[in-house]
Protein backbone atom coordinates (compact mmCIF):
# COMPACT_ATOMS: atom_id res chain seq x y z
CA UNK A 1 0.00 0.00 0.00
CA UNK A 2 2.47 2.35 1.14
CA UNK A 3 4.51 1.92 -2.31
CA UNK A 4 1.63 2.61 -4.40
CA UNK A 5 1.00 5.62 -2.42
CA UNK A 6 4.71 7.08 -2.87
CA UNK A 7 4.05 6.16 -6.49
CA UNK A 8 0.54 7.79 -6.47
CA UNK A 9 2.16 11.04 -5.62
CA UNK A 10 4.66 11.30 -8.58
CA UNK A 11 3.78 13.93 -11.53
CA UNK A 12 4.99 11.62 -13.98
CA UNK A 13 6.13 8.10 -12.80
CA UNK A 14 8.98 6.42 -15.15
CA UNK A 15 10.35 3.14 -14.98
CA UNK A 16 14.04 3.18 -13.48
CA UNK A 17 15.39 1.46 -16.58
CA UNK A 18 14.04 3.76 -18.98
CA UNK A 19 14.80 6.83 -17.02
CA UNK A 20 18.50 5.56 -17.20
CA UNK A 21 18.06 4.65 -20.58
CA UNK A 22 16.49 8.34 -21.84
CA UNK A 23 19.01 10.11 -20.07
CA UNK A 24 21.96 8.06 -21.91
CA UNK A 25 19.83 8.85 -25.30
CA UNK A 26 20.12 12.76 -24.17
CA UNK A 27 23.96 12.18 -23.95
CA UNK A 28 24.31 11.20 -27.31
CA UNK A 29 24.55 7.65 -26.96
CA UNK A 30 22.39 5.59 -29.85
CA UNK A 31 24.30 2.15 -29.92
CA UNK A 32 24.49 0.57 -26.66
CA UNK A 33 27.37 -2.48 -26.12
CA UNK A 34 26.84 -5.13 -23.92
CA UNK A 35 25.92 -9.07 -23.69
CA UNK A 36 22.96 -9.89 -22.13
CA UNK A 37 22.87 -12.12 -18.95
CA UNK A 38 19.50 -13.15 -16.68
CA UNK A 39 20.42 -10.07 -14.24
CA UNK A 40 20.24 -7.52 -16.87
CA UNK A 41 17.60 -8.84 -19.10
CA UNK A 42 14.76 -7.43 -18.26
CA UNK A 43 16.00 -4.04 -18.06
CA UNK A 44 17.46 -4.65 -22.09
CA UNK A 45 14.12 -4.72 -23.13
CA UNK A 46 13.81 -0.77 -22.61
CA UNK A 47 16.87 -0.07 -24.54
CA UNK A 48 14.57 -0.19 -27.95
CA UNK A 49 11.55 1.30 -26.33
CA UNK A 50 13.83 4.89 -25.98
CA UNK A 51 14.66 4.71 -29.66
CA UNK A 52 18.31 2.59 -28.60
CA UNK A 53 20.08 0.05 -30.54
CA UNK A 54 21.21 -3.09 -28.94
CA UNK A 55 24.72 -3.83 -30.35
CA UNK A 56 25.29 -7.05 -28.79
CA UNK A 57 29.35 -8.00 -28.40
CA UNK A 58 30.93 -11.20 -28.88
CA UNK A 59 32.25 -10.73 -24.78
CA UNK A 60 32.29 -7.96 -22.82
CA UNK A 61 35.79 -7.48 -23.09
CA UNK A 62 35.05 -6.75 -27.25
CA UNK A 63 32.32 -4.66 -25.62
CA UNK A 64 34.34 -3.23 -23.71
CA UNK A 65 36.84 -2.10 -26.41
CA UNK A 66 33.70 -0.93 -28.12
CA UNK A 67 32.40 1.44 -25.82
CA UNK A 68 35.85 2.79 -25.87
CA UNK A 69 36.11 3.44 -29.46
CA UNK A 70 32.94 4.46 -29.52
CA UNK A 71 33.48 6.94 -26.74
CA UNK A 72 36.07 8.66 -28.34
CA UNK A 73 34.49 9.14 -31.38
CA UNK A 74 30.81 9.96 -29.91
CA UNK A 75 31.61 11.80 -26.63
CA UNK A 76 30.18 9.23 -24.23
CA UNK A 77 29.32 4.98 -24.83
CA UNK A 78 27.28 2.75 -22.10
CA UNK A 79 27.93 -1.31 -22.23
CA UNK A 80 25.73 -3.26 -19.64
CA UNK A 81 26.69 -6.48 -18.62
CA UNK A 82 25.70 -9.15 -16.37
CA UNK A 83 26.81 -9.44 -12.10
CA UNK A 84 30.16 -11.07 -11.79
CA UNK A 85 31.10 -13.02 -14.61
CA UNK A 86 30.16 -10.12 -16.79
CA UNK A 87 31.01 -7.01 -15.53
CA UNK A 88 34.74 -8.95 -14.75
CA UNK A 89 35.14 -9.84 -18.21
CA UNK A 90 34.54 -6.33 -19.04
CA UNK A 91 37.20 -5.08 -15.98
CA UNK A 92 40.17 -4.71 -18.40
CA UNK A 93 38.64 -2.47 -20.88
CA UNK A 94 37.19 0.32 -18.16
CA UNK A 95 40.63 0.46 -16.84
CA UNK A 96 41.92 0.94 -20.07
CA UNK A 97 39.35 3.86 -20.28
CA UNK A 98 39.90 5.02 -16.49
CA UNK A 99 43.76 4.86 -17.54
CA UNK A 100 42.86 7.09 -20.66
CA UNK A 101 40.01 9.55 -19.72
CA UNK A 102 37.45 7.68 -21.77
CA UNK A 103 33.79 8.51 -20.66
CA UNK A 104 32.31 4.88 -20.83
CA UNK A 105 29.00 4.43 -18.75
CA UNK A 106 29.41 0.59 -17.18
CA UNK A 107 25.80 -0.43 -16.41
CA UNK A 108 25.30 -3.93 -14.30
CA UNK A 109 22.72 -6.00 -13.97
CA UNK A 110 22.46 -7.30 -10.46
CA UNK A 111 20.13 -9.70 -8.28
CA UNK A 112 17.51 -8.29 -6.45
CA UNK A 113 18.02 -6.13 -3.48
CA UNK A 114 15.82 -8.49 -1.21
CA UNK A 115 18.53 -11.65 -2.59
CA UNK A 116 21.62 -9.68 -1.74
CA UNK A 117 19.84 -8.55 2.16
CA UNK A 118 19.51 -12.34 2.29
CA UNK A 119 23.04 -13.25 0.90
CA UNK A 120 21.03 -15.84 -0.94
CA UNK A 121 23.72 -18.64 -2.07
CA UNK A 122 23.22 -17.56 -6.43
CA UNK A 123 25.16 -18.33 -9.25
CA UNK A 124 27.32 -16.18 -10.52
CA UNK A 125 28.93 -15.15 -6.92
CA UNK A 126 31.88 -16.42 -4.92
CA UNK A 127 29.16 -18.19 -2.76
CA UNK A 128 30.13 -16.64 0.51
CA UNK A 129 26.86 -14.01 0.61
CA UNK A 130 29.38 -11.21 -0.55
CA UNK A 131 27.54 -8.78 -2.95
CA UNK A 132 29.49 -5.90 -2.68
CA UNK A 133 33.28 -7.27 -4.02
CA UNK A 134 32.37 -6.89 -7.48
CA UNK A 135 31.83 -3.40 -7.23
CA UNK A 136 34.84 -2.97 -4.89
CA UNK A 137 36.94 -4.24 -7.62
CA UNK A 138 35.38 -1.47 -9.89
CA UNK A 139 35.52 1.43 -7.16
CA UNK A 140 39.54 2.31 -8.27
CA UNK A 141 38.47 2.61 -12.22
CA UNK A 142 35.49 4.52 -11.72
CA UNK A 143 35.10 8.05 -11.08
CA UNK A 144 31.33 7.80 -9.88
CA UNK A 145 29.28 4.67 -8.89
CA UNK A 146 25.92 4.98 -8.31
CA UNK A 147 23.94 1.84 -6.46
CA UNK A 148 20.13 2.14 -7.57
CA UNK A 149 18.85 0.25 -4.66
CA UNK A 150 16.04 2.76 -3.36
CA UNK A 151 14.12 4.48 -6.06
CA UNK A 152 13.52 7.47 -3.75
CA UNK A 153 17.44 8.16 -4.98
CA UNK A 154 17.66 6.30 -8.37
CA UNK A 155 17.30 9.38 -10.35
CA UNK A 156 19.64 11.56 -8.77
CA UNK A 157 22.24 9.00 -8.82
CA UNK A 158 21.84 8.22 -12.51
CA UNK A 159 22.02 12.17 -13.30
CA UNK A 160 25.37 12.61 -10.91
CA UNK A 161 26.80 9.45 -12.27
CA UNK A 162 26.03 10.60 -16.03
CA UNK A 163 27.43 13.81 -15.65
CA UNK A 164 30.36 12.47 -13.59
CA UNK A 165 31.43 10.44 -16.38
CA UNK A 166 31.25 13.32 -18.76
CA UNK A 167 32.94 16.38 -17.04
CA UNK A 168 35.64 14.05 -15.63
CA UNK A 169 35.68 11.90 -18.99
CA UNK A 170 36.61 8.68 -16.98
CA UNK A 171 34.50 5.10 -16.64
CA UNK A 172 30.79 5.54 -13.98
CA UNK A 173 29.57 2.08 -12.34
CA UNK A 174 25.45 1.87 -11.76
CA UNK A 175 24.30 -1.41 -10.68
CA UNK A 176 20.62 -2.00 -11.55
CA UNK A 177 18.89 -4.87 -9.20
CA UNK A 178 16.51 -6.92 -10.52
CA UNK A 179 13.81 -5.46 -8.16
CA UNK A 180 14.55 -2.28 -9.18
CA UNK A 181 13.98 -2.15 -12.82
CA UNK A 182 10.62 -1.41 -13.21
CA UNK A 183 9.71 0.77 -10.31
CA UNK A 184 9.02 4.15 -10.63
CA UNK A 185 11.04 6.89 -10.42
CA UNK A 186 9.90 10.93 -11.26
CA UNK A 187 9.73 11.36 -14.41
CA UNK A 188 9.55 15.29 -14.73
CA UNK A 189 13.07 15.28 -14.38
CA UNK A 190 13.84 14.28 -17.54
CA UNK A 191 12.00 17.62 -18.79
CA UNK A 192 15.15 19.13 -17.78
CA UNK A 193 18.33 18.31 -19.06
CA UNK A 194 21.62 17.45 -17.28
CA UNK A 195 23.95 19.81 -16.94
CA UNK A 196 26.98 19.10 -18.58
CA UNK A 197 28.46 22.55 -18.30
CA UNK A 198 32.50 22.58 -16.97
CA UNK A 199 32.30 24.85 -13.76
CA UNK A 200 34.01 28.12 -14.42
CA UNK A 201 36.82 28.78 -12.53
CA UNK A 202 37.56 31.27 -10.44
CA UNK A 203 37.21 34.92 -11.93
CA UNK A 204 40.36 36.46 -10.07
CA UNK A 205 42.46 33.48 -9.88
CA UNK A 206 42.12 32.72 -13.67
CA UNK A 207 42.83 36.62 -14.64
CA UNK A 208 46.19 35.73 -12.54
CA UNK A 209 47.02 32.53 -14.27
CA UNK A 210 46.65 34.40 -17.50
CA UNK A 211 48.92 37.20 -16.62
CA UNK A 212 51.68 35.37 -15.07
CA UNK A 213 51.31 32.82 -18.56
CA UNK A 214 51.08 36.12 -20.40
CA UNK A 215 54.57 37.32 -19.12
CA UNK A 216 56.16 34.49 -19.93
CA UNK A 217 54.86 34.63 -22.79
CA UNK A 218 55.57 37.57 -24.24
CA UNK A 219 58.99 37.11 -23.63
CA UNK A 220 59.70 34.47 -24.55
CA UNK A 221 61.92 34.73 -27.96
CA UNK A 222 60.76 30.90 -29.63
CA UNK A 223 58.01 29.48 -27.97
CA UNK A 224 56.29 26.57 -29.57
CA UNK A 225 52.37 24.67 -28.52
CA UNK A 226 52.57 21.14 -27.62
CA UNK A 227 49.46 18.95 -27.96
CA UNK A 228 48.78 16.01 -26.26
CA UNK A 229 45.88 13.71 -25.36
CA UNK A 230 43.98 15.30 -22.40
CA UNK A 231 43.34 17.82 -24.95
CA UNK A 232 40.84 16.22 -26.67
CA UNK A 233 39.98 13.54 -23.63
CA UNK A 234 38.82 17.05 -21.77
CA UNK A 235 36.80 19.09 -24.89
CA UNK A 236 39.36 21.54 -25.53
CA UNK A 237 40.17 21.44 -29.38
CA UNK A 238 38.29 24.21 -29.77
CA UNK A 239 40.62 26.36 -27.84
CA UNK A 240 43.79 25.13 -29.10
CA UNK A 241 43.08 25.80 -32.60
CA UNK A 242 42.02 29.13 -32.07
CA UNK A 243 45.97 29.68 -30.03
CA UNK A 244 47.40 27.49 -32.71
CA UNK A 245 45.98 29.64 -35.57
CA UNK A 246 45.97 33.18 -34.24
CA UNK A 247 49.48 32.68 -32.63
CA UNK A 248 50.91 31.01 -35.21
CA UNK A 249 53.46 29.06 -33.23
CA UNK A 250 55.15 25.82 -33.92
CA UNK A 251 53.05 23.07 -33.14
CA UNK A 252 53.26 19.69 -32.30
CA UNK A 253 51.42 16.80 -30.84
CA UNK A 254 53.01 14.05 -28.50
CA UNK A 255 51.76 10.66 -30.08
CA UNK A 256 48.94 10.12 -27.45
CA UNK A 257 47.61 13.44 -28.85
CA UNK A 258 47.87 12.24 -32.88
CA UNK A 259 45.11 13.50 -34.38
CA UNK A 260 44.29 16.55 -31.98
CA UNK A 261 45.81 18.81 -34.05
CA UNK A 262 44.91 19.77 -37.91
CA UNK A 263 48.17 18.94 -39.71
CA UNK A 264 47.39 20.49 -42.57
CA UNK A 265 47.83 24.27 -40.71
CA UNK A 266 50.97 25.33 -41.99
CA UNK A 267 52.77 26.00 -38.43
CA UNK A 268 51.63 21.99 -37.62
CA UNK A 269 55.77 20.14 -37.00
CA UNK A 270 55.08 16.77 -36.60
CA UNK A 271 55.01 14.34 -33.71
CA UNK A 272 57.46 15.13 -30.22
CA UNK A 273 57.93 11.86 -28.65
CA UNK A 274 61.70 12.31 -27.27
CA UNK A 275 64.82 10.34 -29.48
CA UNK A 276 61.56 8.67 -31.37
CA UNK A 277 60.47 11.94 -33.04
CA UNK A 278 60.01 12.72 -36.41
CA UNK A 279 63.70 14.43 -38.58
CA UNK A 280 64.24 17.94 -37.24
CA UNK A 281 61.83 18.14 -34.59
CA UNK A 282 63.27 16.98 -31.54
CA UNK A 283 65.85 19.78 -32.29
CA UNK A 284 63.05 22.57 -32.41
CA UNK A 285 60.80 21.08 -29.46
CA UNK A 286 64.31 21.22 -26.99
CA UNK A 287 65.49 24.35 -27.61
CA UNK A 288 62.54 26.40 -27.29
CA UNK A 289 62.54 28.63 -24.43
CA UNK A 290 58.93 28.18 -23.64
CA UNK A 291 56.68 25.16 -24.20
CA UNK A 292 52.90 25.65 -23.72
CA UNK A 293 52.64 21.77 -23.11
CA UNK A 294 48.62 21.59 -23.08
CA UNK A 295 46.96 17.91 -21.86
CA UNK A 296 50.05 15.94 -21.38
CA UNK A 297 50.21 12.56 -20.47
CA UNK A 298 54.65 11.62 -20.07
CA UNK A 299 54.13 8.12 -20.08
CA UNK A 300 56.91 5.79 -21.02
CA UNK A 301 55.34 4.65 -24.90
CA UNK A 302 54.23 8.63 -25.19
CA UNK A 303 57.90 9.78 -24.72
CA UNK A 304 60.03 6.79 -26.13
CA UNK A 305 61.01 5.37 -23.01
CA UNK A 306 60.63 8.89 -21.39
CA UNK A 307 63.26 10.65 -23.53
CA UNK A 308 61.80 14.27 -23.06
CA UNK A 309 64.57 16.57 -22.74
CA UNK A 310 62.20 19.33 -21.69
CA UNK A 311 62.98 21.46 -18.44
CA UNK A 312 60.07 22.35 -16.56
CA UNK A 313 61.60 25.70 -16.25
CA UNK A 314 60.73 26.42 -19.47
CA UNK A 315 57.39 24.56 -19.30
CA UNK A 316 53.76 25.67 -19.01
CA UNK A 317 51.17 23.01 -18.48
CA UNK A 318 47.69 23.13 -19.04
CA UNK A 319 45.74 20.62 -17.58
CA UNK A 320 41.71 19.64 -16.84
CA UNK A 321 41.88 20.88 -12.87
CA UNK A 322 44.96 22.92 -12.65
CA UNK A 323 47.25 24.75 -14.57
CA UNK A 324 51.48 24.45 -13.89
CA UNK A 325 53.80 27.70 -14.74
CA UNK A 326 56.99 26.40 -14.41
CA UNK A 327 57.55 25.20 -10.62
CA UNK A 328 54.45 27.26 -9.72
CA UNK A 329 51.32 24.75 -9.53
CA UNK A 330 47.56 27.02 -9.50
CA UNK A 331 44.88 23.74 -8.81
CA UNK A 332 41.17 24.19 -9.25
CA UNK A 333 42.10 26.14 -12.37
CA UNK A 334 40.43 24.68 -15.92
CA UNK A 335 42.15 25.05 -18.84
CA UNK A 336 39.48 26.34 -21.04
CA UNK A 337 39.01 29.55 -19.91
CA UNK A 338 42.34 30.05 -19.15
CA UNK A 339 42.95 29.47 -23.17
CA UNK A 340 40.10 31.46 -24.32
CA UNK A 341 41.85 34.60 -22.06
CA UNK A 342 45.42 33.81 -23.24
CA UNK A 343 44.13 34.20 -26.80
CA UNK A 344 42.34 37.13 -26.73
CA UNK A 345 44.99 39.13 -24.71
CA UNK A 346 47.96 37.53 -26.15
CA UNK A 347 48.83 39.84 -29.04
CA UNK A 348 51.91 39.46 -30.83
CA UNK A 349 54.51 36.67 -30.24
CA UNK A 350 57.74 35.74 -31.27
CA UNK A 351 57.92 33.31 -33.81
CA UNK A 352 60.23 31.29 -35.25
CA UNK A 353 59.67 28.47 -38.06
CA UNK A 354 59.43 24.93 -37.17
CA UNK A 355 59.70 22.09 -39.12
CA UNK A 356 57.59 20.92 -41.88
CA UNK A 357 56.26 17.37 -42.07
CA UNK A 358 55.31 15.71 -45.26
CA UNK A 359 54.50 12.62 -46.23
CA UNK A 360 57.35 12.19 -48.78
CA UNK A 361 58.59 8.51 -49.29
CA UNK A 362 62.35 8.32 -48.57
CA UNK A 363 64.55 8.43 -51.82
CA UNK A 364 65.89 5.14 -51.44
CA UNK A 365 61.88 3.66 -51.14
CA UNK A 366 60.50 5.78 -54.33
CA UNK A 367 61.71 2.92 -56.82
CA UNK A 368 60.98 -0.79 -56.24
CA UNK A 369 61.16 -4.21 -57.93
CA UNK A 370 57.72 -6.26 -58.54
CA UNK A 371 58.18 -8.73 -55.98
CA UNK A 372 59.45 -6.35 -53.46
CA UNK A 373 58.53 -6.53 -49.28
CA UNK A 374 56.30 -4.00 -48.10
CA UNK A 375 58.19 -2.12 -45.15
CA UNK A 376 57.67 0.03 -42.56
CA UNK A 377 59.52 3.00 -44.34
CA UNK A 378 57.65 2.88 -46.96
CA UNK A 379 53.86 1.76 -45.57
CA UNK A 380 53.72 5.12 -43.52
CA UNK A 381 54.18 7.80 -45.53
CA UNK A 382 52.22 5.58 -48.32
CA UNK A 383 49.34 5.78 -45.71
CA UNK A 384 49.41 9.51 -45.08
CA UNK A 385 48.80 9.83 -49.19
CA UNK A 386 46.01 7.33 -49.36
CA UNK A 387 43.95 8.90 -46.39
CA UNK A 388 41.41 11.06 -47.19
CA UNK A 389 39.94 14.34 -44.91
CA UNK A 390 38.13 13.27 -41.88
CA UNK A 391 38.85 9.54 -41.97
CA UNK A 392 39.25 7.89 -38.58
CA UNK A 393 42.03 5.87 -38.14
CA UNK A 394 42.63 3.00 -35.41
CA UNK A 395 46.07 1.97 -34.41
CA UNK A 396 46.75 -1.24 -32.48
CA UNK A 397 49.42 -0.97 -29.42
CA UNK A 398 52.67 -2.43 -31.61
CA UNK A 399 54.03 -1.49 -35.08
CA UNK A 400 51.12 0.23 -36.02
CA UNK A 401 50.47 2.69 -33.46
CA UNK A 402 54.21 3.83 -33.36
CA UNK A 403 54.22 3.72 -37.73
CA UNK A 404 51.21 5.67 -37.98
CA UNK A 405 53.90 8.94 -36.08
CA UNK A 406 55.62 8.96 -39.87
CA UNK A 407 51.61 9.86 -41.41
CA UNK A 408 50.52 13.30 -41.81
CA UNK A 409 46.98 13.63 -41.54
CA UNK A 410 44.98 14.94 -43.77
CA UNK A 411 42.49 17.67 -41.94
CA UNK A 412 39.95 16.36 -40.12
CA UNK A 413 41.47 12.93 -39.51
CA UNK A 414 40.76 11.46 -35.50
CA UNK A 415 43.52 8.97 -34.05
CA UNK A 416 42.37 6.18 -31.59
CA UNK A 417 45.14 4.17 -29.67
CA UNK A 418 45.09 3.03 -26.62
CA UNK A 419 49.58 3.59 -25.77
CA UNK A 420 49.04 4.20 -21.70
CA UNK A 421 47.31 0.96 -20.67
CA UNK A 422 48.00 -1.14 -23.82
CA UNK A 423 46.12 -3.50 -24.18
CA UNK A 424 46.69 -5.87 -27.35
CA UNK A 425 43.44 -6.69 -29.03
CA UNK A 426 41.60 -3.47 -27.85
CA UNK A 427 42.03 -1.69 -31.23
CA UNK A 428 39.67 -4.77 -33.15
CA UNK A 429 36.63 -4.18 -30.53
CA UNK A 430 37.38 -0.05 -30.62
CA UNK A 431 37.07 -0.37 -34.89
CA UNK A 432 33.71 -1.88 -33.80
CA UNK A 433 32.42 1.38 -31.44
CA UNK A 434 34.15 4.16 -33.52
CA UNK A 435 32.64 2.42 -37.14
CA UNK A 436 29.38 2.17 -35.56
CA UNK A 437 29.93 6.05 -34.10
CA UNK A 438 30.43 6.92 -37.33
CA UNK A 439 27.63 5.46 -38.77
CA UNK A 440 24.96 6.93 -35.92
CA UNK A 441 26.46 10.31 -36.93
CA UNK A 442 25.89 9.97 -40.73
CA UNK A 443 29.26 11.13 -41.38
CA UNK A 444 30.37 9.89 -44.78
CA UNK A 445 33.98 9.02 -42.58
CA UNK A 446 35.91 5.84 -43.22
CA UNK A 447 37.03 3.84 -40.10
CA UNK A 448 40.55 2.60 -40.85
CA UNK A 449 42.21 -0.43 -38.64
CA UNK A 450 45.95 -1.28 -38.51
CA UNK A 451 46.30 -4.73 -35.90
CA UNK A 452 49.03 -6.54 -36.00
CA UNK A 453 48.06 -10.41 -36.46
CA UNK A 454 49.24 -11.42 -32.92
CA UNK A 455 46.76 -8.46 -31.16
CA UNK A 456 44.02 -9.46 -33.87
CA UNK A 457 44.31 -13.03 -32.71
CA UNK A 458 43.13 -12.05 -29.18
CA UNK A 459 39.85 -10.36 -29.99
CA UNK A 460 38.86 -11.48 -33.78
CA UNK A 461 35.52 -12.63 -32.79
CA UNK A 462 34.69 -8.53 -32.74
CA UNK A 463 34.93 -8.83 -36.85
CA UNK A 464 31.35 -10.62 -36.55
CA UNK A 465 30.04 -7.88 -34.60
CA UNK A 466 30.96 -5.51 -37.47
CA UNK A 467 29.27 -7.86 -39.89
CA UNK A 468 25.90 -8.10 -37.95
CA UNK A 469 25.97 -4.45 -37.66
CA UNK A 470 26.36 -3.70 -41.39
CA UNK A 471 29.51 -1.46 -40.87
CA UNK A 472 32.30 -1.15 -43.60
CA UNK A 473 35.58 -0.72 -41.85
CA UNK A 474 38.71 -1.11 -44.10
CA UNK A 475 40.96 -3.43 -41.76
CA UNK A 476 44.81 -3.99 -42.38
CA UNK A 477 45.90 -6.98 -40.33
CA UNK A 478 49.91 -6.98 -40.43
CA UNK A 479 51.09 -9.88 -40.73
CA UNK A 480 54.61 -10.52 -39.84
CA UNK A 481 54.53 -13.81 -37.84
CA UNK A 482 53.92 -12.59 -33.81
CA UNK A 483 54.53 -10.02 -31.36
CA UNK A 484 56.76 -7.33 -32.80
CA UNK A 485 57.21 -5.00 -30.17
CA UNK A 486 57.70 -7.65 -27.74
CA UNK A 487 60.17 -9.57 -29.78
CA UNK A 488 62.79 -6.19 -29.58
CA UNK A 489 61.86 -5.92 -25.83
CA UNK A 490 62.93 -9.49 -25.12
CA UNK A 491 63.18 -12.37 -27.25
CA UNK A 492 63.80 -11.36 -30.44
CA UNK A 493 63.54 -15.29 -31.73
CA UNK A 494 61.68 -16.20 -28.42
CA UNK A 495 58.83 -19.33 -29.23
CA UNK A 496 56.58 -16.85 -26.88
CA UNK A 497 56.52 -14.10 -29.07
CA UNK A 498 55.33 -16.56 -31.89
CA UNK A 499 51.37 -17.10 -32.88
CA UNK A 500 49.92 -19.58 -34.36
CA UNK A 501 49.62 -18.94 -38.28
CA UNK A 502 45.64 -17.81 -39.53
CA UNK A 503 43.68 -17.86 -42.82
CA UNK A 504 42.74 -14.61 -41.25
CA UNK A 505 40.66 -13.33 -44.49
CA UNK A 506 38.99 -16.40 -44.32
CA UNK A 507 37.53 -15.42 -41.11
CA UNK A 508 35.52 -12.76 -42.79
CA UNK A 509 33.34 -15.73 -44.30
CA UNK A 510 33.15 -17.74 -41.42
CA UNK A 511 31.61 -14.49 -39.83
CA UNK A 512 28.83 -14.43 -41.59
CA UNK A 513 30.71 -12.37 -44.63
CA UNK A 514 29.07 -12.23 -47.82
CA UNK A 515 30.26 -10.69 -51.25
CA UNK A 516 27.49 -7.85 -50.79
CA UNK A 517 28.81 -7.11 -47.80
CA UNK A 518 32.66 -7.62 -47.99
CA UNK A 519 35.38 -8.26 -49.56
CA UNK A 520 39.32 -9.99 -48.77
CA UNK A 521 42.08 -8.93 -50.19
CA UNK A 522 45.88 -10.39 -49.43
CA UNK A 523 48.73 -8.18 -49.77
CA UNK A 524 52.56 -9.38 -49.94
CA UNK A 525 54.47 -6.53 -51.86
CA UNK A 526 54.48 -3.28 -52.76
CA UNK A 527 52.73 -2.98 -56.15
CA UNK A 528 50.00 -5.19 -54.93
CA UNK A 529 49.99 -2.10 -52.20
CA UNK A 530 50.12 0.28 -54.69
CA UNK A 531 47.54 -1.45 -56.99
CA UNK A 532 45.18 -2.02 -52.99
CA UNK A 533 45.64 1.66 -52.78
CA UNK A 534 44.51 3.06 -56.07
CA UNK A 535 41.55 1.09 -56.38
CA UNK A 536 38.73 3.23 -56.63
CA UNK A 537 36.00 0.57 -54.59
CA UNK A 538 38.40 0.07 -51.88
CA UNK A 539 39.04 3.68 -51.53
CA UNK A 540 34.91 4.38 -50.90
CA UNK A 541 34.78 1.81 -48.30
CA UNK A 542 31.05 0.49 -49.17
CA UNK A 543 31.24 -2.72 -47.65
CA UNK A 544 33.77 -4.09 -45.18
CA UNK A 545 37.19 -4.20 -46.48
CA UNK A 546 40.07 -6.75 -45.22
CA UNK A 547 43.51 -6.94 -45.86
CA UNK A 548 46.07 -9.42 -44.88
CA UNK A 549 49.45 -7.07 -45.53
CA UNK A 550 52.26 -9.34 -45.26
CA UNK A 551 55.89 -7.55 -43.70
CA UNK A 552 58.91 -9.15 -42.81
CA UNK A 553 59.43 -10.20 -39.73
CA UNK A 554 62.16 -7.83 -38.26
CA UNK A 555 61.08 -5.00 -39.60
CA UNK A 556 59.74 -2.16 -37.41
CA UNK A 557 59.29 1.16 -37.44
CA UNK A 558 62.57 3.06 -35.93
CA UNK A 559 60.64 4.57 -32.90
CA UNK A 560 59.41 1.35 -31.89
CA UNK A 561 62.83 -0.22 -31.75
CA UNK A 562 64.04 2.83 -29.75
CA UNK A 563 61.43 2.69 -27.51
CA UNK A 564 61.44 -1.23 -26.94
CA UNK A 565 64.73 -0.45 -26.17
CA UNK A 566 64.34 1.91 -23.12
CA UNK A 567 61.46 -0.45 -21.75
CA UNK A 568 64.31 -3.22 -21.73
CA UNK A 569 66.55 -1.11 -19.66
CA UNK A 570 63.17 0.24 -17.23
CA UNK A 571 62.84 -3.43 -17.01
CA UNK A 572 66.11 -4.66 -16.13
CA UNK A 573 67.12 -2.06 -13.62
CA UNK A 574 67.82 -3.49 -10.37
Amino acid sequence: MSSDIRTSELKSPVDVAEYLFRRLYEVGVRGVHGVPGDYNLVALDYIPKVGLNWVGNANELNAGYAADGYARVKGISAVVTTFGVGELSLLNAIAGGYSEYVPIVHIVGTPSTLSQRDGMLLHHTLGNGNFEVFADMSKNISCAMAKLTDPHEAATLIDHAIRECWIQSRPVYITLPTDMVQKKVEGERLKTPLDLEYPPNQADKEDYVVDVILKYLHAAKNPIILVDACAQRHRVLDEVHELIEKSNLPTFVAPMGKGAVNETLPNYGGVYAGDGSNQGVRERVESSDLILSIGAIKSDFNTAGFTYRISQLSTIDFHSNYVRVKFSEYPGVRMQGVLRKVVAKMGQLNVQPGPKPSNEIAKKDQTFTHDQAITHDWLWPRIGQWLQPNDIVITETGTANFGIWETKFPAGVSALSQVLWGSIGYSVGACQGAALAAKETGDDRRTILFVGDGSFELTAQELSTMIRQNLHPIIFVICNEGYTIERYIHGMDATYNDISTWKFKDLVSVFGGTEQNSRTWQVRTKTEAEDLFRDEGFKRAERLEFVELYMPKEDAPRALKMTAEASARVNAKQ
